[in-house]
């Protein structure tokens, strides 16, 4: 036939053709039905910096297949995408390519950096919007979002202005991560902490003289990792319950170098088992300092510059980078005598994760959130189960870390991003804050006004996602059908930063949660359980291996087996699994196909409609395998549904795999072509259609473009295509029919399988020629007429005549030697006359004996050995031990099988 489908299943020359058909319908694109409640999915916006990886892959797979599946179900179903600015990743990229051309974003100024970046992502963002389609993202890109773009951006200084104006925003001065190199405040999520082996230094601090009268006591010793920040000390601390040091309470002692007096203090936080138990208290450059600071009313001292070069507060150290200050200072306590000893000390670092460099924890003036209010209304919404965490163990961490949540430090000292909508008044020094840009200061009416310089958290404007890109602050028709949304899947790692932050903004903002269920999923490793990195080489490109493997394929293998919330370990070999998979199911619909064709050659018309009801599908044949697919189908739809109800993907994936691999292409169709090729009626053919087109339902979520080439193709030689869906995108997700249940079919079948893979294996076993028939016996009892009906295929697929199949009751001793297989349902007697040359077999069997004979012999006289048993290590003995056990257990074995040969 014309539409005849090619022998070899080649991914790449479909998925295209396929994507674009889909764009071209609009399947992507929901309808507002009032009637219907939606489905909706807010993608997680990648950053604008560059390709997609396997980690978006992952998320693209897991929220395709939601997608796809409720789509299927007839539910209004939008999935959103989007794309992030990720100010600080993205500036650091752009002022890379300049670097490369001498410049700095100082040299050509604010206004036309920005016009470079915005050509720069724009670009960016065609690609990855390109880098989705390739991976079969079903969303709706006519609502495509930027979080730069008009919309989430004045949603973003709403937000901003209000939050303002409850008194939740404000400026002041607290302990941020700075980074030197990017010069920016950074969240907690840009910082990636490595540990690095570096030194502990105890440096001595004189104690004054009248102190050292009171106490006898000279100085105190002070283990600190970052000598240079001495130079911004204005305490000592001890915990006022370690009594080594009660006397010194209240005391004072001189600064090293600095020789200025500063006062011994007692606070909770010092750990008395660190170094000496006395610690430097450094506010303006440590967070557990600034907060010992703020309870003793201790004053500040900012040791450095932006770029971490010491500043004038560093006295003779000023202009000093702070490592190269670091050496000056410790060589100066050298020759002061005040430096006791210096140790390794292992301890993890923060490194900016965009350039890598060391940040440093400073003191600055910058615009903060109160969130405590805002934590209070998502802790509840999560407590009174208004949103649920996937997995359920992910709940207590969203509480330990919302119940002790701190301030948000929202600005970023960055020229790309959303602008600060504060304006500072030059005449009175008060602040307007405003969603649209003003004329003139709110407080004087003075028109000297200037904008706050810096730019905000990129988490900001993220964590208003589920409603910016709805249309939010105004009203539409999106917003009040689409919000609240359904799911938010990302990853667990994330879980404080983005998805705690969304539904603290969503309540503020809407009144409403943002989205009634949190799917978390885990982190990808490599086949061996070890993190993927580009320095361990173990990195699998997404683009490459569906240029190897095909889109579908690596979907499957990102998610096939994986479970909510933990970890996924994918490697070649998953890969080619999940190839095999597809080549399993394109071979097996092309044998329907070919049958269907004859069908079609005698001008005999297939009956079949696979759409219709499971019951009508089946109706007339009351052969028992018919019965036994028809029922393992719908326990398995049942059993897929309930996962895809529970979150549980990987395992509904198994499972379809396992039946499609297993009871349909290796049991199933083998039965059929029996069946097929004695022309013995009824024909399996509506059965093989009707199981193909539910089997190809349940997969498409998760295996789009294969599932929509066989359905096309399948359509197109039935004679009611015309009734059905033109893309299986559209057609109904499959329900069951439990009067389908066949426990009895399902009995029978299984003891027939259990006979014919019994006797296979033994044929694998005994090395028995595979084109050789071998003599086989059937014993059984309670489904002896269903074994009976099946003596063709058993025959057939287990290489098996003659065969007799027999009651129990009928079963003779008999004088021939024969192998005995006892199964659950029946017994399998195979005559070793004709399926081994017994001679050979017993020549081979004595001569194993033999050598496991004397492979004993050699072990027990070692293990009697006393020089071996005292001067070998212990595991090197007990291996030798598990060594003997093993022999014995062959040689038990072997004498067994030599005995049923003699």
């Amino acid at each position: 036939m014309s539409n005849q489908i090619p022998k070899a299943y080649e991914p790449g020359k479909i998925e295209e053709k396929w994507y674009n058909f889909w764009l071209e319908q609009g399947y992507f694109t929901p309808k507002i039905d009032p009637s219907k409640k939606p489905f909706v999915v807010i993608m997680p916006p990648p950053n604008v910096t560059g390709e997609l990886h396997l980690g978006h892959a992952l998320t693209d797979t897991l929220e395709d297949i939601m997608v796809r599946w409720h789509r299927m179900k007839g539910e209004p179903t939008l999935w959103l995408p989007g794309t992030d600015h990720a100010g600080i990743a993205t500036q650091v990229v752009v002022e890379q390519e300049l670097a490369k051309q001498g410049l700095t974003k100082n040299d050509i100024g604010r206004e036309k950096f920005l016009r470079i970046i915005w050509e720069w992502a724009n670009k960016s963002r065609r690609n990855i919007n390109s880098q989705h389609q390739m991976l079969g993202t079903s969303c709706d890109w006519t609502r495509d979002c930027f979080t730069l773009d008009e919309g989430p951006s004045r949603a973003v200084r709403t937000a901003f202005v209000r939050l303002y104006n409850k008194g939740l925003i404000y400026r002041g001065e607290r302990i941020i991560n700075w980074c030197p190199r990017c010069q920016t405040a950074l969240s907690d999520l840009e910082v990636d902490y490595k540990s690095i082996t570096g030194h502990l230094y105890y440096v001595r601090y004189p104690l004054t003289a009248d102190s050292s009268q009171l106490t006898a006591i000279r100085f105190v010793t002070v283990a600190t990792t970052r000598p240079e920040t001495l130079l911004g000390d204005t305490a000592v601390a001890v915990n006022p319950k370690d009594r080594r040091y009660e006397n010194l309470v209240g005391k004072d002692v001189i600064l090293p170098l600095v020789n200025k007096k500063i006062p011994v203090i007692a606070d909770d936080a010092v750990d008395p088992f660190f170094g000496t138990g006395v610690l430097k208290i450094t506010p303006a450059h440590d967070p557990t300092d600034f907060e010992v600071a703020e309870r003793h009313n201790l004053p500040l001292v900012n040791i450095m510059n932006l770029d971490a070069t010491m500043n004038e507060n560093a006295g003779p150290y000023v202009n000093l980078e702070r490592f190269v200050c670091r050496d000056k200072v410790v060589a100066d306590l050298k020759d002061k005598g005040l430096l006791e000893k210096i140790e390794p000390y292992p301890h993890s670092v923060g490194h900016c994760n965009r350039c890598q460099t060391m940040i440093e924890p400073k003191a600055s003036r910058q615009w903060f959130i109160r969130t405590s209010p805002l934590a209070e209304a998502a802790i509840k919404a999560v407590k009174e189960g208004d949103i649920t965490i996937v997995p359920e163990r992910f709940t207590k961490v969203y509480f330990d870390w919302m119940e002790n949540i701190r301030d948000w430090c929202i600005s970023r000292q960055l020229w790309w991003g959303h602008r600060i909508p504060v304006w500072h008044c030059q005449d009175c020094s008060k602040l307007t804050a405003s969603a649209d840009e003003p004329l003139a200061c709110e407080h004087c009416g003075s028109n000297q006004i200037v904008q706050d310089p810096d730019v905000l958290d990129t988490w900001f404007s993220s964590g208003l996602w589920t409603h910016s890109t709805l249309g939010w602050p105004d009203d539409t028709d999106d917003l009040r059908y689409f919000y609240p949304t359904s799911v938010m899947e990302t990853g667990y790692d994330i879980l404080f930063f983005w998805v705690a932050r969304m539904i603290m903004m969503g309540l503020e903002d809407t009144g409403e949660i943002p989205f009634h269920t949190v799917y978390l999923h885990g982190l990808l490793r490599d086949e061996n359980g070890e993190k993927m990195s580009k320095l361990r080489g173990n990195v699998i490109n997404p683009t490459e291996a569906i240029s190897e493997y095909g889109v579908d394929a690596l979907r499957f293998a990102l998610i096939i087996g994986s479970s909510p919330g933990n970890d996924i370990n994918l490697g070649q070999g998953r890969l080619k699994s999940s190839r095999n998979f597809a080549n399993k199911l394109w071979n097996a619909t092309r044998f329907i196909f070919q049958s269907i064709d004859a069908e079609a050659l005698k001008c005999r018309t297939l009956q079949v409609d696979v759409i219709a009801s499971e019951a009508k599908q089946t109706q007339g044949s009351r052969r028992v395998e018919d019965r036994w697919i028809h029922s393992q189908l719908n326990r398995l739809i049942i059993n897929v549904t309930k996962l895809m109800e529970d979150f549980q993907f990987g395992e509904a994936e198994q499972q379809i795999h396992d039946f499609i691999w297993s009871e349909f292409c290796d049991w199933y169709i083998e039965f059929a072509k029996i069946r097929l090729g004695n022309q013995s009626p009824p024909s399996p053919l509506p059965f093989l259609v009707n199981t193909l087109g539910i089997s190809l339902r349940l997969l498409h979520p998760s295996m789009p473009f294969i599932t929509e080439e066989l359905w096309q193709s399948l359509k197109q030689r039935l004679p009611n295509k015309s009734q059905m869906p033109a893309s299986i995108m559209i057609a109904p997700y499959p329900t069951s029919n439990e009067k389908a249940i066949d426990p009895e079919a399902e009995k029978a079948m299984d003891a027939v399988i259990e006979i014919i893979r019994s006797i296979r294996n033994a044929r694998s076993q005994y090395k028995v020629a595979p084109a050789k028939w071998i003599k086989a016996q059937v014993y059984a009892d309670n489904h002896l007429p269903y074994i009976t009906s099946q003596a063709k295929a058993i025959e057939t697929l287990a290489r098996a005549r003659p065969l007799a199949i027999l009651n129990r009751q009928e079963r003779k001793a008999g004088k021939e030697k024969a192998l005995i297989l006892v199964l659950k349902e029946a017994e399998v007697v195979l005559p070793w006359t004709g399926m081994i040359d017994q001679l050979a077999e017993k020549k081979r069997l004595i001569k194993e004996k033999e050598l496991a004979q004397a492979r004993i012999a050699q072990l027990n006289t070692r293990l009697r050995d006393n020089a071996f048993l005292t001067k070998a290590p212990p595991h090197i003995v007990e291996k030798e031990k598990q060594k003997l056990y093993l022999l014995k257990d062959k040689l038990e074995r072997l004498k067994s099988e030599l005995s049923q040969l003699d």
